[in-house]
């Protein structure tokens, strides 16, 4: 079986796109009096037909089973709007992700968007609600969590602040791991796809081994995203500053909860990320129809068909099932509880 980890829902129907965009006008009327707007009315063929001629043609094709999936994380917005809105919206998303595992069950399971909000030290009761009501409600295995909420300009505590801390006990609770993954940069500096996403991951694993907090959660698991952005190239880097800073090592201290994915579009790229992070660490994910789309004129396929670098990785068989499935079923335990 193979399970791919990071999918987002980058094809839903037009109708979802034109209720966000008519939610985020009202809001910029600074004298508005309308009550909240209704989702979008979208019937079960249009969703069928976004998802059978992109994500699961391609699924079938390229020989995934399982995709954990996801609303759009360039769309999630958490800069945007006040905490109502961001509700809204977010169960909007996961409303519509549900739709879509409950329409193909055997090939999609949900990770909800939270409704975070981009002000400093905004609390986090909604987003513990949404994730309770997404895995409780609509049988969601998982959330993304965004540790900038502010769209590129970092105004929130690090990860392992107490700020943080009543959604990873309820994440701890409900047996749930989070995504480290941020939504759109607004910051004209950080260009979303190729810098924003990449520093995330990167800052987010540093946050991580600066701090303490799986000390304080020891069940609590996090999906590094994008390979884990630059961590796999300066391995080095990260070991020799906890041997500077007197941290424990990463291996202990870290590892034991955080896995990257494999949204890496090269050989060369896995071909590192294999070598250097310990294949129980690594999760197979494409991303697919994600941030890098078409053919790699190199090659002459896919970019995102990403089953074909693990396939050609340096890896025995028994770990290559490690990538491919069952880290996903020990770090994603909901996902077979039926």
């Amino acid at each position: 079986m193979i399970i791919d980890c990071h999918g987002h829902y980058t094809t839903a129907p037009a109708a979802h796109q034109r209720f966000r965009d008519a939610q985020l006008a009202r809001l910029a009327d600074p004298g508005r009096s309308a009550p909240a707007l209704e989702p979008a009315r979208i019937g079960d063929d249009e969703i069928r037909e976004t998802i059978e001629n992109n994500q699961l043609r391609l699924a079938r094709e390229r020989g995934t089973d399982l995709t954990i999936f996801s609303p759009r994380a360039s769309s999630m917005g958490h800069h945007l709007g006040d905490q109502a809105s961001a509700t809204e919206w977010a169960r909007a998303c996961n409303d519509l992700i549900h739709r879509v595992t409950t329409l193909f069950p055997g090939s999609f399971a949900g990770a909800c968007q939270l409704p975070q909000v981009g002000h400093p030290g905004e609390p986090l009761g909604p987003c513990v609600a949404e994730l309770e009501r997404c895995v409780t409600q609509l049988g969601f295995v998982g959330c993304n969590l965004n540790p900038d909420p502010s769209g590129g300009h970092w105004t929130s505590p690090p990860l392992t602040d107490e700020y943080w801390f009543p959604l990873y006990e309820k994440m701890t609770e409900l047996d749930v791991p989070a995504m480290i993954h941020v939504s759109t940069s607004c910051n004209p500096a950080a260009h979303t796809l190729g810098a924003h996403y990449l520093n995330a991951d990167t800052t987010a694993f540093m946050q991580l081994v600066s701090g303490d907090l799986f000390g304080r959660f020891p069940a609590l698991r996090f999906v590094i995203p994008h390979g884990g952005g630059a961590v796999p190239y300066h391995w080095g880097r990260y070991h020799g500053l906890t041997v500077r800073e007197k941290r424990p090592p990463i291996a202990e201290h870290v590892m034991g909860n955080v896995y990257f994915d494999t949204c890496v579009y090269h050989q060369p790229g896995i071909d590192l990320l294999t070598s250097v992070i310990d294949p129980g660490n690594i999760l197979f994910a494409s991303e697919m129809l994600g941030a890098v789309r078409g053919a790699n004129p190199d090659g002459g396929f896919a970019w995102d068909d990403t089953r074909r670098y693990i396939e050609s990785s340096p890896l025995s068989d028994e770990d290559r099932r490690k990538v491919f499935e069952l880290n996903a079923r020990r770090v994603y335990p909901r996902l077979f509880t039926e």
